[in-house]
């Protein structure tokens, strides 16, 4: 396993550990806690892909992996965000983030059984990072006019983006599925 597929796994490794401190309150300040190892984990996904492509390690595991370890990481904080109470992310946001997340690894693994490998779009990262900073946001929870509105605007540019990515994925891989490749 190369050093950015390890990376990788780092951050599948780190999301219990987030869960943890972002559902508990046994530790004091916990949320910071949470909001330090999801932004870690959150830099290891630019860190892994830098190394990918600097040293020409990119894998077909990396492709499948490295996107769905940020479905990971991101449904692991949507989740819980429904679980507080007074947070302001929509149950139905989160039911259509997750169902994205859901769509596009399963056509991912229909394509890679016909040996296809799909990578992730420009908007299905721009909607990653967008997911993340709003994840930041929440986890963090600080209160004021200004922030609660930015809050609420990184939930429905994610939630937009999430539509947005879906349907480029789709658009952009139709062919394949109309080719029988799948």
């Amino acid at each position: 396993m190369n050093l950015p597929n390890k990376i990788t796994m780092l951050r599948i490794i780190m999301i219990p550990f987030f869960v943890f401190f972002m559902l508990t309150d046994l530790v004091e300040y916990s949320n910071y806690i949470a909001v330090l190892i999801f932004i870690v984990a959150s830099l290891t996904d630019t860190l892994d892909g830098y190394i990918a492509r600097k040293y020409n390690l990119v894998s077909n595991f990396g492709k499948f992996m490295d996107p769905l370890a940020d479905k990971l990481l991101v449904s692991s904080a949507l989740i819980c965000f429904v679980s507080i109470p007074g947070n302001p992310m929509p149950v139905w946001g989160v039911i259509i983030i997750i169902s994205r997340e859901f769509i596009i690894s399963g056509f991912r693994l229909v394509a890679s059984d016909a040996g296809v490998v799909l990578a992730a779009s420009w908007w299905g990262k721009i909607k990653t990072i967008t997911q993340m900073v709003m994840s930041i946001l929440l986890i963090v929870d600080l209160d004021g006019t200004v922030i609660n509105i930015t809050e609420l605007v990184f939930i429905y540019a994610a939630i937009i983006l999430t539509v947005v990515s879906l349907m480029d994925y789709l658009i952009k891989n139709w062919k394949i599925m109309q080719d029988g490749n799948m």
